[in-house]
């Protein structure tokens, strides 16, 4: 089920988001060297002649020499679309992009779409078996039933890798696992509940199913759809109905969900009226999983059924269906133990892992996002789709139940040491972030936007609002940015507040405020009125400083230093604290904090200490371990040099205050990042590569920061400032929306600190 059916946008926005910068939202890259000839000749002719031959004599190479191992095929012919129907095999491919985009986000599994412009079965058939030696899994996407069931079945009798039409399973398997959970808390069997399923397409069929191979006598199990309840005996029933056909008397829902323990609902919204929860056994099980909007809501459930269960395929209501859940962690065990199949032992396995993650103690992270302490319960029966959990325990029970029914081609003998592969998979910056989101969607803020003229910054403030984060106060000549949002596509330009010199109720605390401050700083009277009258920066502060807003983001139309003079004219310290800039490199698997990039030239040694524990803080905080170094051009005194001392300075107070993270310097780069150079130095304290690091001064940091954005290919937050007594965020005048929006939601958070 989507988890994005309660986020509002407008169609100019999603379109800007998905042909912004590179068209789409995929692209291939080299995972080896192409620099040089050499390269090129290895990856190329003659040298890919080698992995050919070994191919060709063994076909399991394929495997060792290529990417088929990661790779899955995401295929549609566009005739299911998600709740839009029939568009057309070209019309869904921005949904398997994406579908694509899920796959590596969560579970590094590499995936290209694949769109068939055909509505024929057997000629998809054909089409999608000829694909084998390219990937090792295949991934169908919104097929329309009954033909999904014909095809699914069909490959999977002739293709020897794993192919799961999502669609189906997904969605059931997520289900399968509240259902677990939810006859648990209410003390009932498997084998003993009464089940009704509403709806009679891909995804309830495939419901249907699972909970038998669960354990749920068919008997026990009536399915209704648009005419009724599928008995036996009922006319013009397809085979995948009449499957599912039971001896009752029951002709319609209503009748059907007398005395019953559970409602599977597939169907359409507003299918359940609260009159027919009435009738149910005590403490129903109400799955309300149509999309966008579920046959009931949970405050209609809850209100007819106070002792129900209600869970929905929304991320605002509790208990969430998600397939996000499931399909990128079941293919990615299926496929590190090579499997020939996706069978129904691995679904069952990933239900019953799925719903065992739920029952354990949430992590703190986990909780964090939601803003309270989530544990095991009726409105909590399925796990966070953002638990970094589940890419540990998911695809090792997968890949466990795929050796035990004999479809894996190559087990696993350490399990132990397989969920430390699989967690090091993943970067927890992405998940942390994620986290980051939720918490401020739980939480939402008001966030200053000082320059709310500019077009960049605009974007991301109609993104803040309308993707449910909070309310942006924008700052900016009304008239102006009113007509900007008009241009942007928001329909309702009044409904956003604006704040601006000329009319503003604030002006005249924010002058007596600002000369109190100033007045023995140089300023006058009227250079203070000046500043509040015509510098944005200093006005959107003072709103900040008097409560107006939660926190505030600016810097897109002036350098960063002058930026910082103008808040600073406003804003002081937070007490005890260092003001200073960190900027976070996020690559596929490691994250590296580069600090400080902003605001001190020539750092001290308490200054710098100080510096290295605050950017640990903050590396934690996003899920790292921190292991900091101070780099510099020297590697332990060689070469020597004067600007050592504030290095080694800093090492000592570090020494002294015993600290609870890895420190090591001073070093070159290359000692601090390259294991094999590392080695050279036996005496380091550094237990592997650094990931935190503290430069000399900000000449070096600023330019590091900026050729790593350029040359590195990595995407780059920040810079993220720490240490101001109310929350601000600085962006760089290079930022596009997605940054600015970033490290808007950065600053309205708790991770910052």
């Amino acid at each position: 089920m989507s988890d994005e059916s309660n986020v509002r946008f407008t169609e100019r926005e999603a379109l800007f988001y998905h042909s912004t910068g590179r068209a789409g939202k995929i692209e291939i890259i080299a995972s080896k060297p192409m620099a040089t000839q050499r390269d090129l000749s290895l990856a190329y002719s003659p040298g890919v002649a080698v992995p050919v031959e070994a191919i060709a004599s063994d076909a399991s190479c394929a495997y060792d020499y290529t990417a088929k191992g990661n790779l899955v095929a995401v295929i549609s012919n566009g005739t299911a679309i998600l709740g839009l129907g029939n568009l057309g095999a070209l019309a869904s491919k921005p949904v398997m992009e994406g579908k694509s985009v899920l796959f590596k986000r969560f579970a590094d599994v590499d995936s290209i779409d694949i769109e068939l412009d055909s509505e024929d079965p057997d000629a998809l058939i054909e089409a999608i078996a000829m694909m084998e030696p390219s990937f090792g899994g295949i991934n169908l996407e919104d097929i329309k039933a009954p033909e999904c069931f014909v095809i699914e079945q069909t490959l999977r009798e002739r293709m020897n890798i794993p192919v799961m039409h999502d669609d189906q399973h997904g969605t059931a398997i997520i289900a399968a696992a509240g259902i677990i959970n939810a006859c648990l808390l209410t003390n009932r069997k498997l084998s003993d509940i009464k089940v009704v399923v509403n709806g009679a397409g891909a995804s309830a069929l495939a419901c249907t199913a699972l909970i038998k191979s669960l354990g749920v006598p068919h008997d026990n199990v009536t399915v209704c759809d648009r005419s009724g309840v599928i008995y036996r005996g009922r006319d013009r029933l397809d085979q995948w109905k009449s499957a599912h056909a039971v001896d009752t008397p029951h002709r319609t829902l209503e009748e059907a969900l007398v005395g019953a323990d559970v409602f599977l609902g597939l169907s359409a919204k507003g299918a359940l009226p609260k009159a027919y929860l009435m009738t149910m056994a005590a403490e129903p099980i109400i799955f309300a999983m149509a999309n966008p909007d579920p046959e009931i809501t949970p405050p209609e459930a809850k209100e007819a059924r106070p002792d129900a269960i209600v869970a929905t395929g929304r991320s605002d209501y509790p208990n969430q269906v998600n397939n996000v859940l499931g399909f990128p962690f079941i293919f990615r065990g299926a496929l590190d133990v090579r499997a020939t199949a996706i069978n129904e032992e691995m679904k069952v396995a990933a239900a019953h892992a799925i719903a065992e993650l739920a029952r354990m103690q949430v992590p703190e992270e986990v909780a964090a996002a939601y803003g309270k302490n989530h544990s095991f319960g009726r409105e909590y029966i399925i796990p966070a789709p953002f638990d970094p959990r589940l890419m540990e325990v998911v695809p090792a029970a997968v890949a466990k139940a795929a050796m035990d029914s004999g479809v894996a081609q190559k087990p696993i003998e350490d399990f132990d040491a397989y969920r430390l592969q699989l967690k090091s998979r993943l970067n927890p910056t992405t998940s942390v972030l994620t986290q980051v989101y939720a918490q401020v969607k739980e939480h939402p803020k008001r966030v200053i936007f000082a320059e709310a003229e500019d077009e960049v910054i605009l974007r991301a403030a109609i993104q803040f609002r309308d993707f449910g984060y909070g309310t942006p106060v924008l700052v900016g000549r009304t008239d102006i940015v009113k007509d900007k949002l008009k241009e942007l596509g928001v329909g309702h330009p009044d409904a956003y507040e604006i704040h601006n010199a000329a009319d503003s109720p604030h002006v005249e605390a924010m002058g007596s405020l600002l000369y109190d401050r100033l007045q023995r700083r140089g300023y006058l009277e009227r250079d203070v009125k000046r500043m509040v009258n015509h510098d944005r920066n200093a006005f959107a502060a003072a709103l900040l400083k008097l409560g107006v807003g939660d926190a505030m983001v600016t810097g897109i139309t002036r350098p960063y230093a002058q930026t910082m003079r103008d808040v600073r004219h406003v804003l002081d310290a937070a007490p005890g604290r260092l003001p200073f800039g960190i900027h976070v490199l996020v690559a596929k698997n490691t994250t590296v904090f580069l600090a400080d990039t902003t605001c001190h030239e020539r750092p001290t040694a308490e200054e710098l200490a100080v510096i290295a524990k605050e950017t640990a803080g903050f590396a934690r905080r996003l899920g790292h371990e921190p292991r900091v170094a101070f780099v510099s051009y020297s590697t332990f005194g060689n070469p020597t040099g004067k600007w050592l001392e504030p290095i080694r300075g800093a090492i000592s107070i570090l020494d002294q205050e015993k600290q609870s993270f890895e420190y090591e310097g001073e070093m070159a780069p290359d000692a601090a990042l390259n294991p094999s150079v590392m080695k050279r130095y036996p005496f380091s304290r550094l237990t592997a590569p650094a990931n935190v690091l503290i430069f000399p001064g900000l000449q070096s940091a600023n330019i590091a920061a900026k050729l790593l954005k350029e040359l590195g290919g990595n995407a780059t937050i920040g810079p993220v400032l720490l240490g101001m007594e109310k929350p601000v965020q600085i962006v760089p005048m290079t930022a596009i929306a997605p940054d600015v929006l970033t490290l808007a939601l950065l600053a309205a958070s708790d991770v910052v600190g």
